[in-house]
This record gives structure tokens, C-alpha cells and sequence, in this order.
């Protein structure tokens, strides 16, 4: 059972467990396009992952590596390229390369879970989401847990943050006796299923986490057992390549929440 009460941030307010479409759903090569996330809020998605960058003259991106190199018809690192430049650049050799902003106000229903990728983009996407008024719909991550403090520091307790990687940690450390405490202000614990030899995530570390009033969401779970598997344990959301899978899954556990 999922044992956290009533969600401590609007953000989080919606049936438990939360499907994410991971970048999209970035199994069909169309990654953090608005092609992609149109798609994903077709099959019921409410929850949508992405990443941000920033181009060199301040254009805040959805897009997941630092080069244009692997997924678009262009080459170049977005922090070198201008927003004129990156504009042209085509996804799968069709999809433009979206601004977040223009995301939010596509899709003004969907819930918005951001890994910020670089230091630059962090004050941006705090900007951004402030003259939106969007502090429900915008969860930021980071791996990097001083770049979360940040941004909690630049916003407050509207936004809503996961913990990175070293409140994780602390949590895992927790969860085997370990008198560790993770970072105070997050929402969630957003991690894999394992890290290189290590298992993250078991029933330990998410009794552990909502000990701490945290959320568990894992990424990213493309195999139906393994998903089957993270839910029984209790977890709180996944986030998935593979959407179509998940919503399978979640619909025959009667979880999948029918509009």
C-alpha cells in the first residue's frame, strides 16, 4: 500500500501510483517533442518528463543532452548555438527542437516533472515558471542536490522539488539504519531502480522514504514485470519510455485514472 497522506503540493495531487511519460515517451525516437508529448496526453497522461538546457543567448529548451548530435539532424552544443540556430535543427529529421515555454502553454492541463541539466538554465525555468503562474504544474529535479537547494532558495516552497542524488543516498542510507537525514523541502525521491551494483529501490527505501513524507518515482521502468514489481513494493509513479506499456499495466491493476 502507499502510505504518504494527502500530498504536501499541489503538484502531486492525483491518483496514486502517477505515470510519467518519460521525455514523452521516447521509445518511437521522437523525444521531448511536442509530437511526442501530444501523443502521451492522447493515451490519458496527465504527468510528463522532460529536460532543459539553455541555448547561448537564453533560450530555455526541452531537450535532453547537451549536444544536438544524437537525436537531431544538426551538430553543436545548445550552449554554443544560438536560439536561431538550434530552431533549425530537426528531431528524428522532422521534430522541431521545443522551447519549455512553449510546452506549458501547449499542453496547460499537464503536470511538468524537469531535470534542469546545467547551472544556466536553473534562474530561467524559475523565471519562466513565476510569470506563468505555473508553481502546481512544474516538479524540478536535479541530480545535482546544491542545484535543487538553489532553486528552492530563488522560488520557495511554491515550487515543488525531488531530492538529487546525495538525498537519495540519504534515504538508502536510512533505510539500512544509517542515522542519515535527507535535505528538507523535497517532494519525492525520483530515482533508479539500481545503480550500477547497488539496489536502489526495494521495500526498504520506500517504507524509508515515506517515513520522510517522500514520494517514490522510478525511472526509467520499460518492462511490464519490472513495473508489476516496483508497484507491489508501493511505489508512487513511474516513468517509462514505453507508455503504452504502462497504461496497460496500470489499467488492468484499476489504477489508470479514465477521464
Amino acid at each position: 500500500m502507499n502510505t504518504p497522506a494527502a500530498p504536501p503540493h499541489p503538484f502531486l495531487d492525483h491518483p496514486l501510483p502517477l505515470a510519467f511519460a518519460h521525455r514523452g515517451g521516447a521509445a518511437d525516437g521522437l523525444e521531448n517533442t511536442e509530437t511526442a508529448f501530444r501523443r502521451a496526453v492522447g493515451l490519458g497522461y496527465t504527468y510528463l518528463e522532460t529536460d532543459v538546457h539553455t541555448t547561448a543567448d537564453g533560450e530555455l529548451l526541452a531537450f535532453h543532452d547537451a549536444t544536438l548530435d544524437r537525436v537531431t539532424d544538426s551538430r553543436g552544443a545548445l550552449a554554443e548555438l544560438p536560439w536561431a540556430a538550434v530552431r533549425e535543427a530537426r528531431v528524428g529529421g522532422t521534430e522541431r527542437v521545443p522551447r519549455f515555454a512553449d510546452l506549458l502553454d501547449a499542453f496547460p492541463a499537464a503536470r511538468w516533472n524537469v531535470d534542469v541539466k546545467t547551472e544556466s538554465a536553473l534562474r530561467p525555468l524559475v523565471e519562466l515558471i513565476r510569470h506563468r503562474d505555473a508553481w502546481d504544474r512544474v516538479c524540478l529535479g536535479s541530480f545535482s542536490e546544491r542545484r535543487v537547494a538553489r532553486a528552492r532558495r530563488l522560488a520557495g516552497p511554491r515550487l515543488a522539488t525531488s531530492l538529487g542524488t546525495g538525498g537519495a543516498l540519504a534515504v538508502r542510507l536510512r533505510a539500512w539504519g544509517l542515522p542519515c537525514v535527507p535535505p528538507r523541502g523535497a517532494l519525492a525521491a525520483q530515482v533508479p531502480v539500481r545503480h550500477g551494483r547497488l539496489t536502489v529501490v526495494d521495500r526498504s527505501f520506500v517504507r524509508s522514504a515515506h517515513a520522510r513524507g517522500l514520494q517514490v518515482h522510478v525511472w526509467t521502468v520499460n518492462e511490464e514485470a519490472e513495473m508489476e514489481r516496483l508497484l507491489d513494493l508501493g511505489v508512487d509513479g513511474i516513468m517509462t519510455d514505453h507508455i503504452e506499456a504502462l497504461r496497460t499495466v496500470l489499467r488492468a491493476r484499476g489504477q489508470w485514472p479514465e477521464s
